[in-house]
């Protein structure tokens, strides 16, 4: 136990009212009323009242009484106290404290203290509460009687439930390969303004699709209760590219699913996961059985892993995991791996996440921090090179993780296991981590996933902390949907990582003469080869050819804005799927970039944009995920916003009165900037400002941009004298990013 245990039961109670079920996001007061034990409090104790690490509960303020979140504590007895929040006042996970301390007087037996959060009594709207559902929310008390600053946890802690609000978007999911004539199935939810599936739903919608989906219905009915619905059994028996709409009873759109391919004999199946996240055992939100059932049942992946931090797996929590991967695994429909998280210090090597393959192998912490088991302390690694080799005979594969802790893989690095990089989660995204892997001549394919927090595998909302990105999804290009096909396809970079979308990405290098595939990198020894004239994303070729067809095939979920063709370090070629003579009166402004590679990357870019000789017709945000941050149009001529970035971007699109009037004035803290509007083109304004590509980039788009998939063929000049990692990012218009892994030649 982290906390004294001493005769806890004397130490009082603590209730909250109202209690029951509230809605997530939901501006509250809640009074949690403490009552003194038997030892009272003593001169200069004091109280905490904690919330978990992931909560993203509005802040207590104590000084705006008609603002939110106002927040006001009092004694019964008139003793005198001093109170302060504070964001990481006690042991993780349950870092966010209010602290209460008795400066004058003591409390005795019966005395309390009074804690209204968002108190309204002064006109306030309540504080705001966290923005994901949890079944039992505690404001956790935990009292220093003695004032030894030695707290003890109360035995019965006030809890809360926050549910779901009503539904404001719906989402219609389905594969995105699938053979001919194979079955296959739509799920349907619908999500509150926070991303919470809905169980309030209770609409009837109508299905299109323009080409035939045998046992598809013209109609679908939710009632209350129900969180998504399923509808199995589909088939398209020709190849073809389609999605499935789903249309109000008025006919309004409510939305599209995401595209899905149909071949005949397809290469591979395209494997859907979210490898890394957390639940409330560490340092996330519900259980760890909960979290695989959201995965399953509401994110509808095919893959998950639980991927928490080492230091907080006690013994027993590793069993439980084991326990639960092994369950929930089930071959064809949902491919669990058991997992963990090394979480040692950055300069010790930094995040890294395990999968294995089988579930009974041993745990190797990065330390025993907040686990008090000290018996299996000889298993630790507590630097990353000694976690590979502990794991080097391993049946596992590992890939390096930026969170709040990065992977610094210039300082250590084994191919071996360590095949892939995360460029993307929740944290935001990291594409230096690639640039790092060039830079050192690393052969590593491209994931990304959560990390999440709040309890939504596969569809991890940020909500309104500090995690400033929605989370990310890899596709593995696997030969079976079990295991082994999975493990196999991550030890092949058969895979590519996006922002959360489930957009449809193939690449392919072709060579005029045949060139030597490798089973496995030959860098690693042992390696083997077999000629080939063509390779996908991932692989380990050798060629003598001076040039390669690059072939990319992309089909996405929104409009795409561009595709960025690399080798290695170097951008080969911007590919836009319009010209400059198809440009409008659209402009797009975005911010983007960290401040640097730790745990205080976030960059804020609160400011306005206004124009001169012109107006704003129309605006449109992107990527704003926490509804909380403002984006006002105050005048024909003014927009303003709150937004921050963690490496990622998020701007907005903005279609002009007049194509070419007037200017542009952008007002941040980090950018200052007149642009002339008719400046503004095809070709990006960039205005840097230091940190990790830290800038606002401002371009010109198309007033409306038809283009969802395109096929890009270019013939791509090999270095002689280095790797040539060939791949893409692919940009849409709704700001996600998709990545293929690269295709690695050398001559």
């Amino acid at each position: 136990m982290p906390h004294s245990t001493y005769l806890p039961e004397k130490m009082g109670t603590a209730v909250v009212a109202p209690d029951g079920a509230f809605e997530a996001g939901s501006f509250q007061e809640f009074t949690v009323t403490y009552t003194a034990g038997f030892f009272g409090i003593d001169d200069t104790g004091s109280l905490k009242i904690v919330h978990r690490f992931a909560s993203d509960m509005g802040r207590p303020q104590f000084t705006e009484p008609t603002a939110a979140n106002y927040t006001t504590v009092e004694a019964s007895n008139g003793a005198v106290l001093h109170v302060e929040y504070d964001m990481k006042r006690n042991i993780r996970p349950w870092d966010k404290t209010l602290y209460i301390k008795v400066v004058r007087g003591f409390l005795k037996e019966g005395d309390q203290i009074i804690v209204r959060f968002g108190d309204r009594r002064q006109g306030g709207p309540g504080i705001r509460l966290q923005t994901f559902c949890e079944d039992t929310f505690e404001f956790r008390v935990l009292v220093d009687a003695i004032a030894v600053y030695n707290y003890v946890e109360l035995p019965v802690q006030p809890t809360i439930a926050i549910v779901p609000g009503k539904p404001v978007r719906w989402k219609a999911i389905v594969p995105t390969l699938q053979k001919a004539g194979a079955p296959f199935r739509l799920c349907i939810k619908g999500e509150d303004a926070w991303g919470n599936p809905s169980n309030q739903c209770d609409q009837r919608f109508t299905l299109h699709c323009k080409q035939p989906v045998d046992g598809l219905p013209d109609t679908i009915t939710f009632t209350p209760g129900q969180f998504s619905r399923e509808v199995s059994g589909l088939r398209v028996n020709t190849a073809s590219d389609l999605v499935i709409k789903l249309r109000h009873e008025d006919g309004g759109l409510a939305c599209t699913s995401n595209p899905l391919r149909i071949e005949e004999t397809p290469a591979h199946l395209q494997l859907w996961g979210d490898l890394h996240g957390q639940s409330e055992e560490t340092i996330g939100t519900n259980s760890a059985r909960q979290f695989y059932e959201f995965a399953r049942d509401k994110a509808f992946l095919d893959i998950c892993v639980h991927q928490g931090n080492d230091f907080q797996i006690t013994s027993e929590f590793w069993a439980e995991l084991n326990r639960l991967s092994a369950e929930f695994n089930a071959d064809g429909r949902f491919t669990v791996f058991p997992g963990w998280e090394w979480s040692g210090n950055t300069g010790l090597g930094g995040d890294r996440n395990v999968l294995h393959m089988r579930e009974g192998r041993q745990i190797h912490r990065s330390s025993h921090a907040l686990v008090d088991d000290l018996s299996d302390l000889e298993t630790d690694a507590n630097t990353s090179d000694q976690l590979f080799e502990a794991l080097k005979d391993e049946d596992c594969v590992v890939f390096a993780h930026i969170g709040g802790r990065y992977a610094d893989i210039t300082i250590s690095h084994d191919e071996r296991i360590e095949r892939s990089i995360e460029v993307h989660s929740a944290w935001g995204t990291f594409e230096w981590l690639i640039h790092d892997a060039f830079t050192h001549g690393y052969r590593v394919g491209i994931l990304s996933n959560s990390d999440g927090h709040k309890g939504r595998p596969g569809a991890s909302h940020p909500g309104a902390s500090k995690f400033g990105a929605y989370g990310g999804l890899s596709c593995l290009l696997a030969a079976s949907h079990d295991r082994h096909g999975a493990m196999d396809a991550l030890r092949a970079r058969h895979h590519y990582g996006t922002t959360g979308c489930r957009s449809i990405l193939s690449t392919r290098v072709d060579f005029a003469n045949p060139a030597a595939l490798f089973d496995k990198d030959p860098n690693l020894g042992d390696a083997t080869s077999t000629p080939a004239t063509s390779a996908m994303m991932g692989d380990i070729l050798r060629s003598d050819d001076d040039t390669v067809t690059f072939s990319i095939d992309v089909h996405a979920t929104s409009a795409i804005e561009r595709i960025d063709i690399r080798n290695g370090l170097d951008t080969v070629e911007i590919f836009r799927p319009y010209t400059a003579d198809q440009l409008g009166s659209r402009i797009r402004v975005l911010w983007e970039g960290s401040e640097y590679r730790g745990r205080g990357r976030e960059t804020v870019w609160d400011g306005f944009a206004e124009l001169t000789g012109n107006r704003f017709e129309k605006l449109a945000p992107i990527n704003r995920y926490n509804i909380d941050k403002r984006f006002d149009q105050i005048a024909d001529n003014r927009v303003e916003w709150t937004a921050l970035s963690t490496g990622g971007f998020g701007g907005f699109d903005a279609w002009l009165g007049d194509p070419t009037a007037g200017t542009l004035k952008i007002d941040t803290a980090l950018v200052r900037q007149e642009i002339n509007i008719k400046d503004i083109g095809l070709d990006d304004l960039v205005f840097e400002n230091g940190g990790i590509e830290r800038r606002i980039r401002v371009f010109r788009l198309p007033d409306e941009n038809p283009t969802h998939a395109c096929r890009v063929q270019r013939q791509i000049k090999l270095h002689g004298e280095r790797d040539n990692p060939l791949y893409v990012r692919v940009v849409q218009e709704d700001g996600h990013y998709i990545w293929s892994s690269p295709t690695y030649i050398f001559r």
